[in-house]
């Protein structure tokens, strides 16, 4: 699990979708720019509660991980990283499902609600390429039909 989620993060990384250290974390998750906030095993206590603080207040998500500041740093190209934002729901998505994998109990309900925002994301993205198709092709948007609730 652990190699997977590195490898994710880095991958993250790469896409521009990760932001390193606790100020940059905690602005994203003030601005409802993160949609999952990881804090690793061995971070100060005031650190970890300024990170848990700004997830609360951003609404987002925010584990402790079983991972050293350094583990986290070197998946993110740098020495160490106590705290760090996904903004990506998809990314978020794909993190909380490896998380989750490990330990159902502790990520499972979190995981399957960050599934459900990047699902709705993905659903609301393809409505938009299908509105700027058709207005290209100079056709009328019509709306989709309503999808049955379960």
């Amino acid at each position: 699990m652990d190699n997977e989620l590195l490898g994710l993060l880095g991958l993250c990384k790469k896409a521009g979708k990760l932001l390193l250290g606790e100020d940059e974390a905690a602005n994203a998750a003030l601005a409802h720019k993160a949609r999952l906030i990881l804090i690793a095993a061995d971070t100060a206590g005031n650190t970890a509660a300024k990170a848990r603080r700004a997830a609360d207040e951003g609404n987002a998500p925010c584990f402790q991980v079983d991972l050293t500041k350094s583990q986290l740093g070197q998946a993110a190209g740098r020495a160490q990283c106590a705290v760090l934002a996904i903004t990506d729901v998809g990314f978020a998505a794909a993190a909380m499902k490896k998380l989750s994998a490990a330990d159902p109990q502790r990520y499972g309900e979190a995981s399957e609600r960050l599934e459900h925002k990047a699902a709705k994301t993905a659903r609301r993205r393809r409505e938009k390429q299908k509105r700027l198709k058709a207005a290209k092709a100079g056709k009328p948007w019509v709306a989709p039909p309503k999808e049955q609730q379960e």
